[in-house]
């Protein structure tokens, strides 16, 4: 009378709550993120997606970028689709661009599809093409390529190492980590 059933038995539990979603890249990685804090000088190549908060002296070229409030550029942006929440001293050249009531942009754009919110700053001239990256400079940097803009291969940037006096250990420079 008050036993089991198997009806009771084969009730399944409520699934588990689905985990949040993970932020990935283009590529199916973790976007790159250059934080507020951060300076850089030299030019950044990223075949995914690039978040800077920080400050940036040189060209970016990514596939995705999108430029914090607190972001200063000065040099060219090449991208497949650009958010420019901060600031940038330099040309834009992205399939997509999207000046941001917070912005402030110094330069031209080219661009296939452009909007601005209202409160962007922007000077310089705008112009639509339908591909705007066609005549951009190559900025891929490798072992067997120089970079369009004059720059040295990855693995030739580092100084040589100070020499060795016998008997005495070697010393790293101050901030060299790994080498």
């Amino acid at each position: 009378m008050f036993s089991k059933t198997k009806e009771a038995e084969a009730a399944v539990a409520p699934p588990p709550p689905a985990a949040p979603p993970k932020r990935t890249g283009r590529n199916g990685g973790v976007p790159s993120i250059i934080s507020a804090e951060l300076i850089v000088r030299g030019t950044l190549v990223s075949a995914g997606d690039v978040t800077i908060d920080g400050k940036v002296d040189g060209d970016i070229r990514a596939a995705s970028l999108v430029i914090g409030e607190k972001a200063v550029i000065t040099g060219d942006v090449f991208a497949e689709e650009a958010i420019v929440r901060g600031r940038v001293e330099g040309s834009i050249r992205a399939r997509k661009v999207q000046l941001c009531s917070t912005c402030h942009v110094e330069g031209n754009i080219m661009h296939e599809a452009f909007s601005v919110e209202s409160g962007a700053f922007f000077e310089g001239n705008c112009r639509h093409t339908d591909n705007p990256l066609a005549d951009a400079p190559e900025l891929i940097v490798g072992s067997d390529h120089k970079a369009s803009t004059g720059a040295q291969p990855v693995g030739e940037r580092r100084p040589p190492p100070p020499p060795v006096q016998p008997g005495v250990p070697p010393v790293k420079p101050a901030g060299v980590l790994g080498l």
